[in-house]
């Protein structure tokens, strides 16, 4: 009986009634026969196909690029409250520090409440600058990224360059819904470009299509 690990024979072999052993009984034809314990498979995103079936590796001449593009995105709404709950929370942290170093230095019991009122109101604003300021284009050649507040951060991502695309949710993601996209390329310092602020939806969507149109401009650059 066989699962997945070569033909294997339930039945041992006996000796013969003139006492040759069963490894004598096995011939190099027989022996010949058997197949690896490894069977190649082509599925493009996870190694394995499910069921045993393998599936055909996506042809880039197959991919229409125009249809995999599209117009400037922006973040989800949600993105930005999670960023004020930051900066909510690190001023809260750091007001208490101030306040109790105040009282332990004999200082005015006030200085926790303002430290927290200006590190949250600059917090808030700066989330709301940035969630403004993020969006992101899936272009017909590459990638591209536009952020910042204080400073404006435009990048370009050429698909060819593209190594694998994840689409990953943390503990805070996953309590309001949102996912990120991390992008990992070939020859950059940082080694990834992350797109925040996603649906699960949308950044399943997103990494599918980067796929896509990686693999189509790595057959293009290949001719």
């Amino acid at each position: 009986m066989s699962d997945g690990d070569g033909p294997v024979d339930d039945a041992t072999p006996e000796p013969d009634d003139r006492g040759g052993s069963s490894d004598e009984a096995a011939t190099p034809a027989e022996t010949a026969t058997a197949e690896p314990a490894v069977r190649a498979v082509t599925d493009g995103d996870d190694g394995a196909a499910e069921g045993g079936a393998a599936t055909e590796p996506l042809d880039p001449a197959a991919v229409d690029v125009a249809e995999l593009t599209g117009p400037e995105q922006s973040l989800e709404s949600t993105v930005r409250l999670v960023w004020f709950l930051r900066a909510a929370l690190a001023a809260v942290v750091l007001g208490a520090v101030a306040g109790a170093l105040s009282v332990v230095l004999d200082g005015p019991a006030w200085v926790g409440a303002v430290v927290f009122t200006v590190l949250f109101l600059f917090g808030a604003t700066r989330a709301h600058l940035r969630y403004e300021s993020w969006s992101y284009r899936v272009r017909t050649d590459s990638l591209f990224l536009d952020r910042g507040v204080l400073t404006r951060v435009r990048t370009v991502v050429p698909y060819v360059r593209i190594q694998h695309v994840d689409a990953s949710r943390g503990p805070v993601e996953r309590a309001f819904g949102l996912a990120t996209v991390v992008v990992y390329t070939a020859g950059s310092r940082g080694a990834d470009v992350s797109i925040p602020g996603l649906t699960p939806d949308r950044a399943d969507d997103l990494q599918d299509r980067l796929k896509r149109l990686a693999i189509a401009a790595e057959g293009e650059d290949a001719v």
